[in-house]
């Protein structure tokens, strides 16, 4: 599997500061619902009651992760996908780390490692510097 192919699946998360406009987890988040994509955003440290804290709270069938997070808070995010059956993430620049990617390939969890705007840019035309 490669990075377009996980663009065949329509049912993401994107995991980071998805509530600041001025971070890519919010550019990434909207890029990906322009596209036409389910989408919402977990952050366990958010402090509103506007974004989810955890995967499980997402009340859809997650199909892809997209993770743009430290990699210290990625770890429990990629072991609560683990547990909730979810094998597929997209890991952004600065959000891996040799740990989850071990993790992964361990667990049968699908990792690549890229950049999701530029994939929406190329592939899907999303004007991605509209937001």
């Amino acid at each position: 599997m490669n990075i377009r192919d996980l663009f065949n699946y329509k049912n993401w998360v994107v995991v980071g500061k998805v509530s600041d406009t001025s971070k890519y987890a919010y550019k990434i988040l909207k890029s990906l619902e322009a596209g036409d994509f389910k989408t919402e955003g977990v952050y366990p440290k958010d402090k509103t009651d506007k974004i989810y804290k955890s995967l499980e709270e997402v009340p859809y069938k997650i199909d892809v992760i997209d993770l743009c997070i430290n990699p210290a808070l990625g770890i429990e995010v990629i072991k609560e996908a683990k547990k909730l059956n979810i094998d597929k993430v997209l890991i952004q620049p600065g959000a891996e780390s040799g740990e989850i990617r071990d993790y992964c390939k361990a667990n049968g969890i699908v990792a690549i490692e890229g950049c999701a705007l530029v994939q929406l840019l190329i592939h899907f035309n999303v004007d991605i510097n509209q937001f």
